[in-house]
């Protein structure tokens, strides 16, 4: 199997290290808008290196690590071609064109899996698997704290689509996943209480949210752009069997204040790919045996649908100030 790493990037290079240690020497082009970037990530993985359009005609799958904007376009190249297509989130920058690309995925028939890594993290995999099997028994709660260490370059944020979008939809997704209930209601609050730079591009950098879902649970989110300890992401489960946390460990950057409880043995995470790579090594893994048909697609086009909903209402409620319904997102 040959396949087109596109774009080359923070992501993309690690992708490109991943897939690099799983196929066969030459099964691996890299391709960029940036040629020269895109020559540096092969070289550094002993990959091939090709143009865009190259690398797509000359593939047998492809893996989608560009620019946000740049993903329908080439979701459309990987459908025309009819191959396999891995894409990291979003589908799309508006909901709009995510709907429509669902539509095409979905009509075209061909395997396809999107880029939500954390459903193939060790512990989010063993909290389903204690909701799933009934060991939490009622699902009374679930908290996720999702904060950055540090906030993104200037230039990146008119183009995320906002906090809600950008970082709490991998909590959005997760939501849904790990307790197999739909998102109902959305009430949104933030601020931009360090950043200024965010109230440029009507953003925040620090929200909140809770969510009504359907079989009664409620969540609470925080999230923000600034944390100076460390890479925090989090996810507590409160039920009426037992509680459980994703997250609590040696590396979380948070010290108690109890007497005699030992500070964090760190480091802290510095970042998410830091945090994530086993996880994301082992999305790789699973999409090579979807595009071998050999299992589903475990994140489909229509689950990041479904998330960005969620971004879509909480985002309105926070400009509206009010409680929104998932029903008005359409």
């Amino acid at each position: 199997m040959r396949i087109a790493q596109l774009g080359a990037g923070r992501i993309g290079a690690m992708h490109a290290g991943i897939l690099s240690g799983l196929l066969e020497p030459g099964s691996l082009v890299v391709a960029d808008a940036d040629p020269a970037r895109a020559a540096t990530v092969a070289a550094s993985v002993g990959a091939e290196c090709a143009g865009i359009e190259e690398a797509i005609a000359s593939a047998d799958a492809l893996v989608i690590a560009a620019s946000s904007s740049a993903h329908p376009e080439l979701i459309r190249a990987g459908i025309g071609r009819g191959i396999p297509v891995f894409c990291e989130k979003p589908l799309a920058t508006d909901l709009d064109e995510t709907r429509r690309l669902v539509e095409e995925i979905e009509a075209s028939g061909i395997r396809f899996q999107l880029g939500f890594q954390r459903r193939f993290d060790a512990a989010y995999l063993e909290a389903r698997r204690l909701v799933t099997d009934g060991s939490l028994g009622t699902l009374y709660v679930v908290r996720l704290a999702g904060h950055d260490p540090e906030p993104a370059h200037e230039a990146y944020i008119p183009v995320s689509g906002g906090i809600f979008n950008d970082f709490s939809i991998h909590d959005f997704d997760v939501v849904r996943w790990l307790t197999g209930q739909e998102v109902e209601e959305v009430y949104a609050d933030g601020a931009v209480l360090g950043f200024p730079v965010y109230s440029k591009y009507d953003d925040v950098d620090t929200a909140v949210a809770t969510l009504r879902l359907s079989g009664g649970t409620r969540a609470i989110l925080s999230a923000t752009r600034h944390d100076p300890l460390g890479y925090d992401i989090r996810t507590e489960l409160f039920g009426s069997g037992d509680s459980v946390s994703i997250g609590l460990g040696p590396r979380m950057p948070l010290r108690s204040l109890e007497p005699g409880v030992p500070p964090p043995a760190g480091p802290a995470w510095s970042q998410f790919i830091d945090r994530f790579h086993n996880a994301y090594a082992d999305e790789v893994r699973a999409f090579l045996r979807v595009a071998r048909g050999e299992e589903e697609s475990a994140c489909t086009a229509r689950d990041g649908l479904e998330a960005a909903r969620v971004a879509v209402a909480a985002t309105r409620s926070l400009r509206e100030h009010r409680p929104v319904q998932l029903a008005e997102v359409t």
